[in-house]
This record gives C-alpha cells, sequence and structure tokens, in this order.
C-alpha cells in the first residue's frame, strides 16, 4: 500500500490498494468528500458502465475511502474478476476513483431439468437481473447467485415452487465446464422423444434406444448425451459430418394456467447437411512415425465417404501407435478444414510426441505372493525396456476377465483390479501400480 500526498495541481492525494483487503485493516480515515467521477479499465466482455454498475457507487454521493474499498469487494465477490485494484484522487471538486480490472473467465450456463421454458425465456429472466448476461457466467460468486435467484423468480412468478441449485459440472457434449442450473421437488419424466428427420423414426435401432430413455426422469443432459452417443454417430457414419442435432425443445400442449404435466414431450429438429468426402490429410511434428505409416493407420481413401466415426477410431490407432513405442503422453491433434461447395474435408494433424517411457518397476497390493510371483513371470515388459502400452492393456484384459491365464488354478480373491502408470518425466521411466481388491 502507497500513499502520496501532493500539494500541486490541485491534487491532494493519490492512493493505490488491492481489492479485497478488509476495511478494518486499513488506515482509518473519517474524510468524507463527494464523488466527483468513477472509471474502469482492463475490462474486455464488459463494459466500462457495467463495471462501474456493479460497484454500486454513484456520482454525487458522500464517500469515504471505505466507501471505495467497498466497491473493490463488491467487483471481487461478483465472481466476474480475477483481479480487482484501484486508484483515486481528491481534487476540489470531488474523489475521483478508477477501478483496474482483470476479468475471469466464464463458462456456459446449462438448465437442465427446467422444461416448461424455452433457454431464451430463462436466460432473458437473468438478463433483466443482469444486463451483462451473454449465456455465460464466472464459476461462483454473486453473479452466479443473482442468476440463480432471477431463474427462482421466473419459476415461482408461475406458480413453481420447487428448489434451485447450480453447479460446475463437465460439459456433457463439449469441452471445459458448464454452470448448471437444476430444480429439485419435481416429478418429471421425458414420456416421447420426436425428430424432425423422419428417417429417425423408422429406424429399429432407433427406437431400441429410446427405451433407454423414455420413462426417466427428465433431463436436459440425458437427453444431450443420447443424442451425441446414439443419433450423431449415424449421421457421422453416413459422412455427415456437420449434422446438426437439436437442441432439444419440449413442446406442451393444453391451458397454461392449470397444472402442468409431469410428462414430458421432447421434439428434436435436425439439419442433416451435406455428405462430405475425404481429400486429404497433411501431417506436423511426427519424428518417430513416418507419413505414410499414419495415413495407413488412418485407413481412409480419397474420394470416399468421410465416415466420421472411421476417422475417430483412426485418430485413436495413431495414438496407440505412439503408445507402443512407449509415447505415453503424445497428443494428435486434428483440424478439420471443409469445403463446402465440393463437400470434401482435409485435416491438418499436428502431433506432440512427447518423452519416451522406459518400464521402471510394477507395485502389487491385494495378491498373496504366490500369485505376485505369477504375475511377474508373466509380465511381457522387462525393467528397462520401452513401455509398450498395447502389451499392457492386453495383461491388464487378462487381469480381469481371464485370470486363469496368468495364474493358473491358484485361488484367487479379488473381483476388481485398479490400476495407474506413475512416470517420472526426469528419468524417462513408467511404473505400474495395481490394486487386486
Amino acid at each position: 500500500m502507497a500513499l502520496y500526498f501532493r500539494a500541486r495541481l490541485g491534487i491532494l492525494s493519490l492512493f493505490l490498494l488491492p481489492a479485497g483487503l478488509p476495511a478494518s485493516a486499513q488506515t482509518p480515515d473519517s474524510t468524507m468528500a463527494p464523488l466527483h467521477e468513477v472509471h474502469a479499465d482492463g475490462e474486455k466482455v464488459l463494459s466500462e458502465a457495467q463495471v462501474v454498475a456493479i460497484t454500486g457507487l454513484m456520482p454525487g454521493a458522500l464517500v469515504g475511502r471505505n466507501d471505495l474499498q467497498t466497491g473493490a469487494d463488491k467487483l471481487v465477490q461478483s465472481g466476474l474478476f480475477a483481479k480487482v485494484s484501484y486508484n483515486f484522487q481528491t481534487r476540489f471538486a470531488g474523489v475521483l476513483v478508477t477501478y483496474h480490472v482483470e476479468e475471469a473467465p466464464r463458462i456456459p450456463a446449462y438448465f437442465d431439468n427446467i422444461p416448461w421454458f424455452a433457454d431464451s425465456e430463462l436466460a432473458e429472466a437473468i438478463r433483466a437481473r443482469l444486463p451483462f448476461f451473454d449465456g455465460t457466467l464466472p464459476e461462483a460468486g454473486a453473479a452466479v447467485d443473482q442468476a440463480g435467484e432471477a431463474v427462482k423468480a421466473l419459476l415461482s412468478s408461475h406458480g413453481l415452487q420447487v428448489s434451485l441449485d447450480h453447479l460446475v459440472i463437465a460439459n456433457p457434449i463439449g469441452e471445459g465446464n458448464v454452470q448448471e442450473f437444476r430444480i429439485e421437488g419435481a416429478a418429471l419424466q421425458i414420456a416421447k422423444l420426436e425428430f424432425s428427420d423422419a428417417s429417425l423414426s423408422a429406424s429399429k435401432t432407433v427406437q431400441q434406444h429410446l427405451a433407454e430413455i423414455l420413462g426417466k426422469p427428465y433431463s436436459r443432459m440425458t437427453i444431450d448425451l443420447f443424442l451425441s452417443e446414439a443419433i450423431k454417430p449415424i449421421y457421422l457414419q453416413q459422412g455427415y459430418l456437420r449434422a446438426k442435432l437439436g437442441p432439444p425443445e419440449v413442446r406442451l400442449t393444453g391451458n397454461p394456467n392449470q397444472k402442468l404435466p409431469e410428462q414430458i414431450p421432447v421434439y428434436v429438429p435436425i439439419v442433416p447437411g451435406a455428405v462430405y468426402h475425404w481429400k486429404e490429410v497433411h501431417w506436423t511434428g511426427n519424428t518417430l512415425v513416418s507419413q505414410f505409416t499414419l495415413i495407413g493407420l488412418l485407413g481412409i481413401k480419397p474420394g470416399e465417404v468421410a465416415d466420421g466415426m472411421k476417422v475417430e477410431a483412426g485418430w485413436d490407432r495413431v495414438r496407440e501407435e505412439y503408445g507402443h513405442h512407449g509415447y505415453l503422453e503424445a497428443k494428435v491433434n486434428p483440424v478439420a478444414a471443409y469445403d463446402d461447395q465440393a463437400h470434401t474435408v482435409s485435416y491438418v494433424v499436428s502431433i506432440q510426441e512427447g518423452a519416451q517411457y522406459h518400464f521402471g518397476k510394477m507395485v502389487l497390493t491385494g495378491l498373496s505372493p504366490a500369485a505376485e510371483r505369477k504375475l511377474h513371470a508373466a509380465w511381457p515388459i522387462a525393467a528397462g525396456d520401452i513401455f509398450d502400452k498395447a502389451k499392457y492393456e492386453e495383461i491388464l484384459a487378462k487381469l480381469q476377465t481371464r485370470q486363469e491365464q496368468i495364474f493358473g488354478e491358484l485361488p484367487l480373491h479379488y473381483e476388481t483390479v485398479g490400476h495407474w502408470l506413475q512416470t517420472d518425466v526426469a528419468k524417462a521411466t513408467v511404473d505400474v501400480l495395481l490394486d487386486f481388491k
């Protein structure tokens, strides 16, 4: 904390401090002065006016140092900012304060089981309380709580007395996390799931999969995962690489003033798009495996329909090839380039091979000494050899389903095998840890 007193240019004082410092820890200051101007800098998504509004400070009000700190505290407590500091100047016209902020990362809001309102209606309710809401929220803080209160108020205004919770979870259909809002106290079920693509309704495979979710508790996550795992592969296999599935819509009928139904019908709009054909692939970063080998592992020829599931399986085979040679941390990053006129797809694949690991030692728990000796004798990788992940996974499968191939008639007393690989980057070794329970 630095305090400077100046007499020149009408500036009486200049003060700079970090946000979050308790008011009781500051130098007591009973001096009050009118607030002349409030400014903010460093914001990228929010506007300066939105940052200033969160502080609660109003030009013209009498303020002291504690009031300025309270404004900074509100910025921190909102959860919208990773860093906050401020400085102020006391001039003859009043106090001028500037807050210096660094915005915190935000994640998408995800409404799980609130079927009576479209996402746009829920977003509008939040925006009425948080004008800066753009579909994303911080992971924690007052802004998240206020968003939850806005949704709960919307529910209450329609006679829905339920509790509302929010929680950060992994994105069920994408990368990163989402801020999930879900209700408790409503016995809702998925009554039916219809698609705009009639071919899905005629598919026996799809109808068999539908039995997995019909009658289950209504959940947007359940439906999204179903679309991602059971429906999307159908389109990918046919080359519809950019098929758009959903978002799912709830289509309730009847008098909205009567008790809302607990059986929820869901409609999924689908736009298949074009069928894409394979054009080519370019590799970068590969020094261990040749492009010829990589293309062979991919197993797709130019001109073929680009079967998306086959493409994903090809990337997995490339990763497995590196694991076979001890490159346990190799990263394969494919980036697609679509030609929407020719309906072709090309990929640029960057590979980060990482370190090559050798086998260190095996640590066993839960086995008898006799069983340990059997397992050591059957272990396919010698200490110091390049660690072949394929061999490791093969013997792991035997331990879990074909124990007699390793232990013979030796009596065993385990049901599961916990398994971990512990790497030592400095030594470029990997230890295997197996826990038999």
